[in-house]
């Protein structure tokens, strides 16, 4: 694929313009390390077109600032002052990690992950931002917390040209059936099979 040139011609009738503007859903899945990277890769690019990015962190708490937020609240602080690239919203929603929450809390989990979903709803109704990073979505789809059904339907039939990217392993098969894009990030090998905890400027 030269140049981001396709390997064959779509038939849908529709101009390269018009198909250039069609909206994404991206997911980014798999047992591999990348996943939250790649998407806020793809929120700088966002950022540079101007765009308005809402970040929603589903497992993360707002506690755990991370490098990527550091960066992109920076961004968005910039685009407040001078007016350069787009705004930056961030919500670090969730109530920690799954696996390392205190005996008892996981009520507390899938309580901060529906309230998350619904914020995201409801922006997605209103045509808030035009790029949505659903961080560690699959998470809460997988453990039950949220219901697959009803967020596959309001990710597929959101109004105007909102791109959406998903993060998380194990992707529901039916978000992977309405996405236009998907990846699967394979471990080959990672320090953490040897015992190695993550390190900074690396993991975080």
């Amino acid at each position: 694929m030269p140049e981001g040139e396709p390997v064959d011609t779509a038939r849908d009738g529709l101009t390269t313009k018009e198909r250039r503007l069609l909206p994404a859903l991206i997911v980014n899945t798999g047992e591999g390390k990348g996943k939250t990277t790649a998407a806020m890769g793809l929120a700088l690019r966002a950022w540079h077109q101007g765009w308005s990015i809402g970040v929603f962190q589903f497992i993360k708490s707002g506690k755990w600032v991370t490098g990527e937020r550091a960066a992109l609240e920076a961004l968005g602080a910039e685009h407040e002052r001078s007016g350069a690239g787009g705004e930056v919203e961030w919500y670090a929603t969730g109530a920690g990690r799954r696996w390392v929450r205190k005996p008892g809390a996981e009520p507390e989990h899938a309580q901060a992950a529906r309230e998350a979903w619904a914020e995201v709803a409801s922006r997605l109704a209103a045509q808030r931002h035009q790029l949505y990073v659903l961080d560690e979505l699959t998470y809460p789809l997988t453990w039950g917390w949220l219901d697959v059904g009803e967020v596959v339907a309001t990710l597929r039939d959101r109004p105007g040209v909102q791109h959406v990217v998903v993060t998380g392993r194990a992707a529901p098969a039916e978000l992977v059936e309405i996405a236009t894009t998907v990846t699967e990030m394979t471990k080959r090998k990672h320090p953490f099979d040897t015992g190695q905890k993550g390190q900074a400027g690396i993991e975080w």
